[in-house]
């Protein structure tokens, strides 16, 4: 249904779905960047609800159908992904979702092109890129990946490059953008009180959409709601 596009960033293929074809122009187009280990198929059923409006989902370096290089894991790594597509598909201006870690990959890509955002979705995740610790790997393979059967979803050289080359970056420049912070209330979630109050500070223009029967998997345990509110908030 969806057109699937490859661009490569400095020799690394990355792919991503585009809701174009089925969508109207007149209505400002969105960008998603998945977690962690989620490719761009697993928001097909977004991409589809968000219709008439276009909506273009990325498959980050390591996951999906997008290229597996040896090193190069770190914010900058996953941002110029993000701007290669942006720059493929010709967009101008548009709205920017991240979810879980595409959080920081969002956040790291608005801090030098605000100009070009007409809005933010953070989806359950604090204003920062997270270092990993030398453990997270193996355990987020052995303990995650494998048995939920996402390694068709993420490589385990992609999660091991992340827990390698990631740094702890702070993603607190004062944008004055309408931005959507979006977190469970259920033990998991990963915005605290202090990190949702830390988002009241940086941003001005903020609304505050708290989902009580959700920790950090809001997709999984509210998906309707989820949708509804994204919907509404971009309309």
């Amino acid at each position: 249904m969806f057109f699937s596009g490859i661009v490569a960033n400095q020799g690394v293929n990355i792919h991503y779905l585009d809701s174009i074809h089925h969508s109207d122009p007149q209505l400002a187009p969105l960008i998603i960047c998945p977690g962690l280990s989620e490719t761009a198929e697993e928001y097909e059923d977004l991409l589809r609800y968000l219709l008439p409006r276009r909506a273009i989902a990325i498959s980050f370096r390591g996951r999906g159908k997008s290229d597996t290089p040896v090193t190069n894991y770190n914010l900058t790594d996953h941002v110029e992904d993000l701007a290669t597509v942006i720059q493929e598909t010709g967009l101008k201006s548009f709205h920017l979702m991240g979810n879980s870690r595409g959080v920081s990959y969002a956040l790291g890509y608005a801090q030098t092109n605000e100009s070009r955002l007409l809005s933010l979705i953070v989806l359950d995740y604090p204003a920062e890129h997270k270092q990993m610790s030398v453990e997270w790997a193996e355990d987020y393979i052995n303990h995650y990946v494998i048995p939920t059967g996402r390694i068709k979803h993420i490589r385990q050289q992609a999660v091991k490059g992340i827990q390698r080359d990631s740094t702890t970056i702070l993603l607190n420049a004062k944008l004055d953008l309408p931005v959507l912070v979006i977190r469970g209330l259920l033990a998991g979630s990963l915005i605290s009180d202090a990190e949702l109050n830390h988002y009241k500070h940086i941003y001005n223009n903020l609304t505050i959409r708290e989902f009580a029967e959700s920790a950090h998997d809001i997709q999984a345990s509210e998906k309707q709601e989820l949708y509804r509110v994204i919907k509404e908030f971009l309309n």
